[in-house]
């Protein structure tokens, strides 16, 4: 079996929140923090004066689409949207990972509408990021509740400002994991400061060609971490030593390939929380002539078949990053999906077939409400 290769796709983050709740502070430190990589970023401010584009542009250069005066969802449809990504995420830009910050009144769900609509090949979907102001919350659900539809259509809420809110934010950070009802990964932050590896690979210091950067992240916190695998949050101080920042991320290498539907049962019952999946699998007999590149944000999930290089060592290689999750078990889980059997079943790869996009598919294929 085989399939043409997909050509590079650049993710596209929305950014959204509620006015004052901190996105363009957290941009901002994402690209402090970007380890190299290039942030294209669309800013929509609401209103005739571009503050927040006036806020990053001197980062991002010519790196930047403002659009002022009203929302983006409600300004554009998908074909002008895919003008905008060609600005940032056509060859030759250099861009690595595009922002969307959404103005404060924006509607996610178009957002998200519009980039799963997308007819731009170099783009794919990299998640929806909501951004909650611990302090103002419960002032800010009472006036706009739906907030609540918001966060349940996140991939990952960053809980930010826990610095002003009472007793560290812990009621606010239970009400909003209740409320992240698709598994969203919530994230408590100050200052907007969240670990870019949750949002795109930061770029690593020598190029590898044809290869995440799989190490980048994991050795980045090992002077961090517990000996499960978790993280303790403090993080350069970034996150204020809060113990319940703590996240984990598992880095995981089998030399024998997956079994496509065990694979599959895996990301099917992929547990809450569990937010980012990236890497490489071998599916052996299943298709000897690729390895398929795994693509993971929240509940969105796409595969992406690769030629086998010819001198090429034949492993799956992964990394998992998310919030309270149990790294030990994901670790054992995988392990079941390996499977030596010489020959294929002729039905076995439908499940992951699924979600690869072919250049004949819809721009939908691949994406679970």
């Amino acid at each position: 079996m085989e399939h043409r290769p997909t050509p590079r796709q650049i993710p596209v983050v929305v950014l959204a929140g509620f006015l004052g709740s901190g996105k363009t502070t957290l941009l901002n430190h994402l690209l402090h923090r970007s380890g190299g990589s290039r942030i294209g970023a669309i800013v929509n401010d609401f209103g005739a004066i571009e503050i927040d584009a006036m806020a990053v542009a001197g980062a991002l250069g010519d790196s930047t689409v403002s659009l002022g005066n009203g929302c983006l969802c409600c300004a554009v449809d998908a074909s002008e949207l895919d003008v905008y990504l060609e600005r940032l995420a056509g060859p030759g830009t250099g861009v690595d990972v595009v922002v969307i910050e959404a103005s404060g009144l924006a509607e996610p769900q178009e957002l998200v509408r519009m980039l799963l609509a997308s007819e731009h090949p170099g783009i794919v979907y990299g998640g929806l990021v909501e951004v909650v102001d611990a302090a103002e919350f419960d002032g800010t659900r009472a006036k706009h509740p739906e907030i609540d539809r918001h966060l349940a259509l996140a991939d990952l809420v960053v809980v930010n400002k826990l610095d002003r809110a009472a007793e560290g934010g812990e009621r606010v950070l239970g009400l909003v994991r209740s409320l992240s009802d698709r598994g969203a990964a919530v994230v408590p932050a100050t200052y907007g400061r969240i670990d870019p590896g949750f949002l795109f690979d930061c770029r690593p210091g020598e190029e590898r060609i044809g290869q995440l950067s799989f190490d980048d992240l994991h050795d980045r916190h090992d002077d961090d971490r517990h000996d499960d695998g978790t993280h303790d949050g403090h993080d350069d101080g970034t996150h204020e030593g809060h113990l319940h920042t703590a996240y984990g991320s598992l880095s995981f290498t089998a030399a024998l390939p997956l079994d496509p539907r065990r694979l599959m049962t895996f990301l099917d019952s992929r547990p809450e929380g569990l937010y980012r999946i990236k890497g490489y699998v071998d599916l052996g007999p299943y298709d000897t002539a690729n390895r398929y590149a795994v693509h993971a944000v929240g509940r969105f999930l796409r595969f992406y078949p690769e030629a086998w290089g010819s001198e090429e060592e034949r492993l799956t290689q992964l990394v998992l990053i998310g919030s309270g999750i149990d790294t030990a078990a994901l670790h054992k889980e995988l392990e079941a999906c390996t499977n030596d059997a010489p020959h294929a079943d002729e039905h076995g790869m439908w499940g992951v077939l699924r979600y690869v996009q072919s250049l004949d598919e819809g721009p939908e294929q691949g994406y679970e409400a």
